[in-house]
């Protein structure tokens, strides 16, 4: 047994301090990245705000709406062969610079992948989603897919120290996957002891994929658009949301009425809600961590988008960064004293 004594931070803790700025308006921002992946080669342009591969959010009419302006969707691993032919045959074809195709590591999960990859030959994204991207299994896997996928851009977690960052991208990885625990509907910190805070994570995880050319996302503990602001500016390439997405029209869950009053359930895919659905139940040897709540029904995903969008645009005009590449360097933390985190939480 070791105790670490070095200050680790989460959103909540921090704030971004303004900076003298020449910018006029929000409007002058650029939003917009371009990366070169590490060992796919690929060249990625868009705005690097994923939605989570959650069976509640990363749904393909959510990837049909962010797509149309240019972001992400990590698109969940429970469709079928013949739901996604439907799908890749009424999407735009632009669509597959937007959307990555989740698998998990199991047997029948790499034949699945494989068969959804043979759809359509533009499909260039796979996302290798754990919980715990710690064991050896996984990162043998992560060398398996990447070698029957030379081309292809990996995605893979999740991790959250930067020695585990490293050898996944080193494994075939371009883009690591960081949050254990932060989501609003994980529980794994409570059931198992087992995290680290989100935005300490970013930053120790962004500087060692950094230094080998590749990238990470944050997956998790975001609940507005500050928070975004908070992982770009720790040095996240990508980041990941799930709760901010959940309850819209375009994500999953049933739509169901108390009160008067409309609601969309969105559930972890650890939770007894999706294992029940998905795996026929809890494993006599696992315990549920996730959890299912109810979000308030809130429309289509555009307004929700728009307000995203513009707060983050707003906080690069707030250090005067032109565009979003710039944040992280135009970035400083002020760490919040207890009393007041408890009145901003």
């Amino acid at each position: 047994m070791r105790i670490e004594n070095d200050l680790k931070l989460g959103f909540k803790d921090v704030m971004i301090r303004p900076k003298r700025s020449t910018l006029k308006s929000r409007s002058q921002v650029n939003l917009e990245r371009t990366f070169s992946f590490f060992n796919s080669k690929h060249k990625w342009t868009g705005i690097p705000v994923m939605a989570a591969n959650m069976d509640t959010v990363g749904t393909f009419e959510m990837a049909m709406a962010l797509s149309q302006q240019q972001l992400f969707t990590a698109i969940h691993k429970h469709y079928s062969i013949e739901q996604w032919q439907q799908f890749l045959k009424t999407a735009p074809d632009n669509i597959t610079d937007f959307i990555a195709v989740s698998t998990g590591t199991g047997k029948n999960d790499i034949k699945h992948l494989k068969s959804i990859m043979s759809l359509n030959e533009n499909l260039k994204f796979i996302c290798i989603d754990v919980a715990n991207g710690y064991s050896q299994h996984f990162v043998d896997f992560v060398r398996k897919i990447r070698k029957n996928f030379p081309d292809k851009t990996i995605i893979a977690g999740n991790v959250v120290t930067g020695e585990m960052t490293e050898e996944l991208i080193l494994s075939g990885a371009d883009i690591v996957k960081v949050g254990i625990g932060p989501g609003s509907v994980c529980t794994t910190r409570v059931k198992t002891g087992v995290g680290y805070p989100q935005l300490s994570a970013i930053i120790e995880c962004a500087d060692a994929a950094h230094g080998l050319g590749g990238q990470i996302i944050s997956d998790g503990g975001c609940a507005s658009p500050g928070d975004v602001a908070k992982a770009f500016g720790a040095g996240a390439d990508f980041v990941m949301l799930g709760g901010m997405l959940a309850g819209h029209d375009e994500s999953g869950g049933n739509l169901i009425e108390k009160n008067g009053e409309k609601f969309k359930q969105f559930y972890g895919m650890s939770s007894a809600t999706a294992m029940e659905k998905h795996a026929g139940g809890v494993a006599n040897y696992r315990a549920s961590e996730g959890k299912t709540v109810d979000v308030p029904y809130k429309g289509p995903i555009d307004r929700t988008i728009q307000d995203i969008l513009g707060g983050l645009r707003s906080t690069c005009t707030y250090v005067g960064a032109l565009r979003l590449k710039e944040l992280t360097k135009r970035t400083t933390f002020i760490r919040v004293a207890e009393q007041e985190n408890n009145i901003f939480s």
